[in-house]
């Protein structure tokens, strides 16, 4: 998939009913995008990543605490992470995210 729109990449994941779903949808050497499909009420739980990343959210609203930081992030809301940054994502709401890995920028 070169050209998406927002409805498109709707169309790419179906949130669960109880859970948590990750759909990679393009990768190459330099970037790696994923859409994740979370129920309202589900987490992922503090990690890092070894490369900066952009979280957009598409759709529903959730909590994302970027080490100190806490955003409420809704529908259009766009958070640059670097590297190596502790972080988590809770969901209020069905929420639709896309994750956007920069591998070139380690």
């Amino acid at each position: 998939m070169n050209l998406a729109t927002v409805r498109q990449l709707i169309e790419q994941v179906s949130i669960p009913e109880d859970g948590t779903i990750s759909r990679t949808i393009y990768q190459d050497e330099t970037i790696k995008a994923v859409l994740f499909g979370f129920a309202a009420g589900q987490a992922l739980s503090e990690h890092t990543a070894a490369m900066p990343a952009i979280l957009h959210f598409v759709q529903g609203e959730a909590r994302v605490t970027l080490g100190q930081e806490v955003i409420d992030a809704k529908p259009n809301t766009w958070v640059h992470m670097p590297a190596h940054l502790p972080h988590s994502i809770q969901a209020r709401t069905p929420v639709i995210m896309l994750l956007l890995l920069l591998r070139g920028l380690r």
